[in-house]
């Protein structure tokens, strides 16, 4: 085999792709921070930045700190959208279902046409889809009626270039002052904004699209709305959650993780140990639940709702 051929070879291998992705980025990552650096010594930059420091000002009726039902529905969140994850790319890279659930055609969901037989883990990515939209528009709801939407909802233009102020400071490691429990930087509102508002929902119309509950012969609505977009939209909003998770967390943990975690997890705004015990206790659950969420213990549970088959 010649060098050249060779060396194709090895390129188009996973492993030699990872081998040489893994020093890339972080090469990348380190002439980011170079630039950001050398553009916030700049004169015009620094003016920049103190005319806008990285964050907004709040509406004053806005509340401050965290209340004990965003503590839940943070492990909530955090809790079906690992196992989203898990579970869809189980469905888009399974060789072999592990087996079939055909819904009971009885009590609240009634159809004149058959139900379909789908893989048991589509079922499990389906049910934990339902449940995440449900923890979702409970979150929405409490947002509103607490008045803390204004937390993660822009209210003025110059979100913009804190945002980008905010960008500058992170990257250059001369990281925005933080003070979650009274406020979020920009940067981190328009995250949480695209989040919640726009990457949700998203996930949910192009799920709902590619699920069996969609009408297959609705012949005009399907040509507005061809299974091909949904398909191009539900991967990349799978990859966009997965690298907020690991940035959103990595923040969390390096500036000032025992503040922060009693923040999400504990309600105080104080340096204790109680945010982090919870934490720990939570991502024991998700590590639990994610070995356990095997079809030996997925039968017995999506037979209650429908019949098991092979």
């Amino acid at each position: 085999m010649s060098p050249i051929k060779t060396a194709a070879k090895l390129l188009n291998n996973p492993r030699s792709k990872l081998y040489w992705g893994v020093p890339a980025v972080l090469l990348a990552l380190l002439a980011v921070v170079f630039v950001a650096k050398w553009l916030t010594g700049l004169g015009p930059v620094a003016d920049f930045m103190r005319t806008y420091p990285g964050h907004t000002e709040l509406p004053p009726t806005t509340p401050t700190g965290m209340p004990a039902w965003l503590s839940w529905q943070h492990f909530l969140n955090a809790f079906f959208l690992l196992l989203i994850i898990r579970s869809g790319w189980q469905v888009r890279t399974m060789a072999r279902p592990s087996g079939h659930w055909t819904r009971n055609n009885k009590g609240l969901i009634r159809t004149k046409n058959p139900p379909k037989k789908i893989s048991l883990e589509l079922w499990f990515h389906l049910t934990l889809d339902a449940l995440w939209v449900l923890n979702g528009v409970i979150f929405v709801v409490l947002l509103a009626v607490t008045g803390r939407w204004a937390r993660i909802v822009p209210t003025s233009w110059d979100v913009f270039p804190n945002a980008l102020s905010a960008l500058l400071q992170y990257a250059s490691f001369n990281w925005p002052t933080e003070d979650g429990w009274v406020n979020y930087n920009s940067l981190q509102v328009l995250a949480y904004f695209v989040t919640v508002f726009i990457a949700a929902p998203l996930a949910l119309i192009s799920g709902l699209r590619m699920s069996p509950a969609w009408p297959a012969n609705a012949t005009k609505l399907n040509r507005l709305y061809p299974i091909e977009i949904a398909r191009a939209v539900h991967l990349p909003v799978m990859i966009y959650f997965v690298i907020f998770v690991v940035v959103h967390v990595f923040l969390v943990l390096a500036t000032g993780a025992l503040r922060n975690l009693n923040h999400m997890y504990a309600g105080t705004d104080d340096d204790g140990w109680a945010g982090l015990i919870v934490f720990a206790v939570s991502l024991l659950i998700m590590v639990a639940a994610w070995f356990a969420s095997r079809p030996l213990l997925l039968r017995p549970i999506a037979s209650i709702m429908g019949k098991i088959s092979r």
